[in-house]
C-alpha cells in the first residue's frame, strides 16, 4: 500500500527578475497539481507587480512585514498574523512599498499559472 501523504522539502524556486523569492511547494510547477498551489514568498522592500485579474481565488497569510493590496481601487495593508482571500476575477495589485521585506504564504485555487493570472502590461 502506497503512502497517503507527500512531504515537500524541495520546492520549485520560480525564477524572477525583481528580487522576489517564490518557492512553490505544491502546484503546477512542482507536482503538476492544477487544483491548488501553495507557495512561500519573500517580497523585497519597494517591490511591486502590475495590476492583474486572476482567474483563481488567492489566499495570502502574512508571516513577517507588511504587504499592500490595491483591490478595485481600495488600498489594503496587511501585517504579520493577518490573512486575506481575494476572489477570482478581481482586479488587484500586490506590492511591498515599505522599507523591509515581507514574508508570506500564498494559496491559489485553482493552481497559479501564467495563463490564469491575466497581468496588465
Amino acid at each position: 500500500m502506497g503512502k497517503k501523504y507527500t512531504i515537500q522539502d524541495k520546492p520549485f524556486v520560480v525564477p524572477t527578475t525583481d528580487g522576489k523569492l517564490i518557492e512553490e511547494h505544491f502546484g503546477n510547477a512542482t507536482d503538476k497539481n492544477q487544483q491548488i498551489s501553495i507557495a512561500h514568498m519573500v517580497a523585497p522592500a519597494k517591490w511591486s507587480e502590475p495590476f492583474q485579474t486572476p482567474a483563481f481565488d488567492e489566499y495570502t497569510y502574512i508571516i513577517k512585514g507588511k504587504k499592500q493590496f490595491i483591490i478595485d481601487g481600495e488600498i489594503i495593508i496587511l501585517k504579520a498574523g493577518q490573512s486575506i482571500k481575494i476572489e477570482k476575477n478581481t482586479r488587484v495589485q500586490y506590492s511591498n512599498p515599505f522599507d523591509s521585506e515581507c514574508e508570506y504564504m500564498a494559496i491559489c485555487l485553482p493552481a497559479f499559472s501564467m495563463d490564469l493570472v491575466h497581468r496588465e502590461d
